[in-house]
């Protein structure tokens, strides 16, 4: 594509300033080229070399390695990418400006025409029922994106492309900076303690942003969340939601206004206005009660999209497991690896532990987010024969543990912790990698130490 034939006429020399220059800032700085703002692109680090080529491509200005505060401070608007925390002295003194902040997903969503989003948010399962619903609207022959936080930016895709519909995965502080942005379909597969750290600590402060996902839909949009989620049923008297509820639930028999989805035994039946499919589950590629709940999220939002029941069926029993969340990656000498990086919070783990079918090692660990283990504890005494505890600093999970799992051993690296993990499994065994916790003390990202785990099984299990 020519880039610059779609560069538009300049809009009276108004500054977009984009803060971050990752994927969500990088596609939020073409985007604004592309609608003829004058656009600064700025970040405190490094731009990877794949960025930085398409910002010369669109001729898009950026600056790496420190922000310019007086041309940043001219802006008359801000983009700030998700993972810069409001904390931060840019942003700071941006706000003291008075100047507006918003996320990509804000600004992104003003320029997308008559496309149609779905949005799906929530503390664990969202990448999966993000996954799932975009498989089931690409293989059904619909126009569609992926974008937010996994696949390609929001605004890329906005500037570049032409879709009826975009998929998106929210995290809350993608909700934290929209404002007039609406979810034709939103989704809130539930509410845990997560990332309370950007939240004064405070878990209603944390739930409060997930429910963004609900702000500005009308009666003619969805809203689908999960029935047995306590917090979530907490939060709902507290808005004035006018879409229609769409629940799913395996414990609590709750019915929407417009349809919902229960499973019993097995098999759920999800149903959205007039239209229904039934799912059993034990021909699902995915197994667990976690990817049960995932499933009904995702076929209750293909429904409301207008997807035939028969495409949503076809769709979810080939569905294959995500990276990195509950991911097989071999078997080897009867033992099975697997790699569960992606989960960084207890619930998720709660999840990964409940769907074992075989005697467990556990390798958890990290940077602690003020865990509470005690949910685990259950599940971890009745499943975790050898606990292999992963970081720099375990003295929390050896204490939490220790009487609870048989055998608790402390390592301080991935290969220590992997060649321990070796040692405990035996034939019939499954090891796996469940962290319940951030990765940053050892790995960039829970990407890295799921690609770490999964190249060392392979070439040393």
């Amino acid at each position: 594509m020519n880039c610059e034939s779609s560069v538009r006429p300049r809009r009276r020399n108004k500054l977009i300033v984009v803060l971050g220059g990752g994927i969500s800032g990088y596609g939020s700085a073409i985007l604004a080229r592309k609608e003829g703002f004058d656009v600064l692109l700025s970040d405190s680090g490094r731009i990877a070399d794949r960025y930085r080529e398409r910002l010369d491509e669109w001729q898009v200005p950026y600056e790496e390695g420190g922000h310019s505060m007086e041309r940043i401070l001219a802006a008359a608007e801000v983009v700030k990418s998700p993972g810069i925390p409001e904390t931060a002295p840019v942003v700071r003194a941006i706000r003291e400006r008075g100047i507006p902040v918003i996320s990509e997903i804000e600004f992104a969503g003003r320029y997308m025409g008559r496309a149609k989003c779905i949005c799906i948010t929530g503390s664990n399962g969202k990448t999966t029922t993000t996954s799932m619903i975009h498989r089931i609207l690409s293989e059904a022959g619909y126009n569609v994106a992926l974008g937010g936080n996994i696949g390609e930016s929001f605004a890329w895709s906005v500037a570049t492309g032409n879709y009826d519909w975009y998929v998106l995965e929210l995290s809350s502080f993608q909700l934290d900076g929209m404002y007039r942005f609406r979810a034709h379909i939103g989704v809130l597969t539930n509410i845990t303690p997560d990332h309370l750290d950007r939240y004064d600590h405070s878990f209603a402060n944390y739930a409060a942003a997930k429910m963004r996902i609900t702000q500005n839909q009308t009666s003619r949009d969805w809203f689908i969340c999960s029935g047995d989620d306590e917090a979530i049923w907490e939060q709902l008297p507290k808005y004035d939601l006018r879409a229609r509820l769409l629940p799913f639930a395996a414990r609590n028999a709750v019915a929407g206004s417009e349809g919902d989805a229960f499973l019993m035994d097995g098999v759920f039946t999800a149903s959205a206005g007039k239209a229904s499919v039934e799912i059993d589950t034990a021909k699902m590629r995915v197994g667990g009660l976690h990817n049960a709940y995932n499933a009904m999220a995702a076929a209750l939002a293909a429904l409301a999209a207008g997807v035939d029941p028969d495409q949503i069926r076809r769709s979810l029993y080939a569905f294959a497991p995500v990276a990195h969340r509950l991911e097989p990656v071999a078997e080897k000498h009867g033992v099975v690896w697997i790699n569960d990086s992606k989960a960084t919070n207890v619930d998720s783990v709660w999840y990964a532990l409940e769907s074992m079918k075989r005697p467990v090692v556990w390798i958890a660990g990290g940077t602690d987010k003020g865990n509470d283990y005690g949910p685990l504890k259950a599940f971890a005494r009745q499943k975790v024969h050898t606990l292999v505890c992963m970081g720099v600093d375990n003295a929390k999970l050896v204490r939490e543990f220790s009487g609870v799992v048989p055998e608790v051993v402390s390592t301080g690296s991935l290969d220590e912790a992997l060649a321990a993990a070796r040692s405990a499994a035996r034939p019939g065994d499954a090891v796996l990698l469940s962290p319940a916790c951030a990765s940053f003390d050892l790995f960039r990202n829970y990407e890295e130490r799921g690609e770490q785990f999964r190249r060392w099984v392979m070439e040393n299990a």
